[in-house]
């Protein structure tokens, strides 16, 4: 049985998610209306898991979150707004150590839980088996001075890609392609922020996120990286010193618009459960790009998405890295990259930035 710890100032929805998932057979829950009611449930219940709303009167969720992850820590599903704000909020609890996320329903909350149930229970069953604690780690926004640092790095860089700018064909140099899922934004804000200003390669990056969340989110990382974060909401030419995330709600697919290399959104595709896709990804960038010329991460996530890209990037002359299981918060996606004989080299989440270097400065 898992231990599952509902917390929601809502009745309905708490009736609601209790019905749900008491369907499924091998539950045993328990309920809270706030954030104090949590962190007295956690001591007593002592859950597996916990799925929390964000805004809750008495405490909220952020508040809540910190204790529980103080005392007893504890896999964490928040469940958040589908609005800027609440995605500013949930990138918050990630950092705090919280595993996922899900949206919060509107409107007819039992017909908006019916549409969501396959996520809801799927990202439940997989935080109740993460990992917490190998990768954590405190990703705040830097001081003024580490802000002007970064951007003297960019500076510098700019001027030495102006001086020798990048042909069309950025295939010459290198592509690194990230795939990720659940724990991933935490995953994120270790492995970009380690790639210096003058990083050679272009990053494309596909986040299984909102399309609400994407936006905040580059902006975001864009406060921790030497290099720019941007999000991919529209045709954007592949610049090297860019980390181009792909845009929530969507596909983000690699073509070529007037002999350039070009990164654009799509519309999700009905062939592929997750989005934005890493499989779509790495299979237009393999269209465009000799895979010899690309390096594909996979990182910490449930499911298998990108995996057959991947693999294929690596039986082309392509390099690819899998996370480890030591690290992964879920491993699944680079799991899967293993079985398949798709992963050139297998680190923990903390040396994956220090090969990729590696390879990009042979």
């Amino acid at each position: 049985m898992i231990k599952l710890l509902i917390v929601d100032d809502s009745a309905l929805m708490r009736r609601q998610l209790t019905q749900l998932f008491q369907a499924e057979g091998d539950f045993e829950i328990r309920q809270a209306r706030n954030g104090q009611e949590a962190v007295d449930e956690n001591r007593s219940f002592r859950p597996d898991v916990v799925t929390l709303d964000i805004n809750m009167p008495e405490m909220d969720g952020i508040t809540a979150l910190s204790l529980i992850m103080a005392e007893r820590p504890v896999p964490v599903v928040m469940v958040s707004s589908l609005t800027e704000k609440g995605a500013l909020a949930t990138f918050e609890a990630l950092n705090l150590g919280a595993v996922d996320y899900v949206a919060k329903p509107g409107g007819t909350i039992s017909l908006t839980l019916d549409q969501i149930k396959p996520d809801l229970l799927a990202k439940v069953r997989a935080a109740a088996r993460a990992k917490l604690g190998n990768n954590r780690r405190e990703a705040t926004r830097p001081a003024s001075s580490a802000q002007g640092l970064r951007q003297r790095l960019r500076d510098e860089r700019d001027a030495a890609l102006s001086a020798a700018p990048m042909s069309s064909g950025v295939s010459s140099e290198g592509l690194l392609l990230i795939g990720v899922s659940t724990g991933g934004p935490r995953a994120l804000e270790q492995v970009l922020p380690a790639l210096p200003a003058n990083f050679p390669w272009p990053v494309l990056v596909a986040q299984h996120m909102p399309g609400s969340f994407t936006g905040p989110f580059a902006a975001r990382l864009n406060t921790l990286c030497e290099l720019d974060v941007v999000e991919a909401n529209r045709p954007m030419a592949v610049e090297r010193g860019k980390i181009y995330i792909g845009k929530g709600g969507a596909d983000m697919v690699v073509t070529r618009r007037a002999g350039v290399l070009t990164v654009l959104p799509k519309p999700e595709s009905p062939e592929h459960l997750w989005h934005p896709s890493v499989e779509l990804l790495a299979r237009s960038a393999l269209e465009h790009i000799k895979p010899q010329h690309l390096v594909g991460i996979m990182l910490t996530g449930m499911g298998y998405d990108g995996a057959d890209a991947f693999t294929a990037i690596k039986k082309g002359g392509g390099r690819t890295i899998a996370e480890s299981e030591e690290s992964a918060v879920v491993f699944g996606m680079p799991a899967v990259l293993i079985e398949k004989g798709g992963a050139t080299v297998v680190v923990p989440l903390e040396k994956v930035a220090t090969q990729v270097k590696a390879w990009a400065n042979r």
